[in-house]
């Protein structure tokens, strides 16, 4: 009997039900579960339930010995592990993002500097060269945006996109693929258009994935 699969979907739109993001990341995770029966599904909606930024108890907290550490230090790193145990215990990452303001949301911002912790989800070599510490992952990200930014001259201001490959990257989430929901405020006709695609693709990537 094959080991069971866990997905890890991270929610991030403020726009509620109405989320594109959220909606084409959904039909990638029931292809996903279509195409490995059984597999357990953990989601985490940032928008409905937004994580705390972080501040100066758990920075401070990362450098002290565990019963040094105040009352507040140990909650913000209990929060960090929490978060680092899902991340490391997922077989396939799911990232429903939207783009506000040429970047992503606060709140995948927030969930991204818990989870990026030194000598735990990387670290630096001898000679300063980082090596990310989570390996052996699918990474899918559902990047929904209302303009055309995959091709120049919009691509330039793309920080999403670049954002997310070069942080996940960095904490060693290097197998990553990427299912753009582009124009959906360019008309309904083009946000037709994306949406049939992206769906398309979720669904193509969900059980391609189990080849």
């Amino acid at each position: 009997r094959p080991p069971m699969t866990n997905i890890l979907l991270l929610t991030t739109s403020p726009r509620g039900e109405a989320s594109q993001s959220t909606r084409i990341a959904s039909t990638l995770v029931d292809s996903l579960v279509e195409a490995h029966p059984g597999a357990r599904v953990v989601t985490r909606d940032l928008d409905r339930t937004p994580l705390p930024h972080i501040g100066e108890s758990f920075v401070t907290a990362q450098g002290l010995a565990p019963e040094a550490r105040s009352e507040e230090q140990r909650s913000a790193i209990a929060l960090s592990d929490e978060l680092i145990a899902e991340l490391q215990g997922a077989d396939i990452v799911v990232i429903a993002s939207a783009m506000i303001n040429f970047g992503i949301t606060s709140t995948l911002k927030a969930w991204i500097d818990y989870v990026t912790r030194a000598r735990v989800t990387f670290r630096y070599s001898e000679t300063g060269v980082p090596e990310g510490l989570l390996h052996g992952k699918k990474v899918y990200l559902v990047n929904a945006r209302g303009g055309l930014y995959a091709d120049e001259p919009m691509r330039a201001i793309n920080f999403q996109d670049a954002y997310l490959r070069h942080t996940l990257g960095f904490i060693g989430l290097t197998d990553l693929e990427l299912i753009p929901v582009e124009g959906l405020l360019m008309g309904p006709e083009t946000a037709e258009k994306a949406l049939a695609e992206a769906a398309a693709q979720a669904r193509s990537a969900g059980l391609r994935h189990a080849a």
